[in-house]
């Protein structure tokens, strides 16, 4: 099995790529580069089972539906008012999950500096679509939006600041492949995840996504179905990073702890 994990950026410049290839009870991590197109991230996606883009696919749908009553000169139609109704309209209930999950608030790709690199994952997804991958936001295909940091937490990795500084990323690289024993980095490979976050977070995506191919992440509730598939859908993994390694179960998704 292959998996890419896509961290990406506005631009080109600070979007890493990582390819990892899956066989029995290793993987190694075949390509990793930073300042990728979309163009080499879908051609290099080609045979990959699921491809985890840390990136907001969709915009809240109360969001949406606000921005377009606006332009409209229609006046705000709420039944609360305030920072509730606000935050409402900031976050997509995938965001919610992940606080609950986590204890953090994802960035709000209605509200934050996400916006921008979310209208490029837009042009991005639409590449992949005219290159015949189905894309579908709630993860139902080999796309699935990923959130590293999260991931991290849950695999109880949590090294504060590892995004900006290169020891606490060294020490978050450490403690990784201190969980993943299996995971086989080429000395090019880690010089660049220790060198920068970009490529780092690119190799978490890469993980989560073979959890997803697993069917160990978090499943969108049926209710919600018609939400994920505009809003997009956060797979946090369900599984442990030494379960990354073993075949699906058909009893589904396992505690991580």
């Amino acid at each position: 099995m292959q998996t890419v994990g896509v961290d990406l950026a506005a631009s080109p410049r600070g979007t890493a790529m990582a390819v990892i290839e899956w066989q029995g009870d290793v993987a190694e991590v075949a390509a990793i580069e930073v300042g990728v197109d979309d163009p080499e991230i879908v051609s290099a996606s080609r045979d990959a089972r699921s491809i985890g883009i840390d990136c907001a696919l969709g915009w809240p749908m109360a969001f949406v539906d606000f921005v377009g009553s606006h332009a409209r000169g229609e006046a705000p139609s709420v039944d609360e008012s305030g920072l509730p109704w606000r935050r409402r309209l900031a976050f997509r209930h995938t965001d919610r999950v992940v606080r609950e999950r986590t204890g953090r608030w994802p960035l709000s790709v209605a509200t934050d500096r996400l916006g921008l690199t979310a209208m490029r994952c837009a042009e991005l997804t639409a590449r992949f679509a005219d290159a015949g991958v189905p894309v579908d936001r709630s993860g139902a295909g080999a796309i699935v939006e990923v959130y590293p940091a999260a991931a991290l937490r849950l695999w109880r990795i949590a090294v504060p600041g590892y995004k900006v500084d290169a020891a606490a990323r060294g020490d978050a690289l450490d403690a990784l492949m201190s969980q993943a024993p299996w995971l086989r980095l080429p000395a090019s490979a880690e010089a660049a995840m220790r060198r920068s976050a970009d490529a780092f977070d690119a190799v978490v995506a890469g993980l989560n996504a073979r959890a997803h191919a697993l069917g160990a992440t978090t499943p969108v509730p049926p209710h919600l179905a018609h939400l994920a598939r505009v809003e997009g859908w956060i797979a946090l993994p369900e599984i442990a990073l030494a379960d990354l390694i073993d075949e699906p179960r058909p009893s589904g998704p396992r505690d991580p702890h």
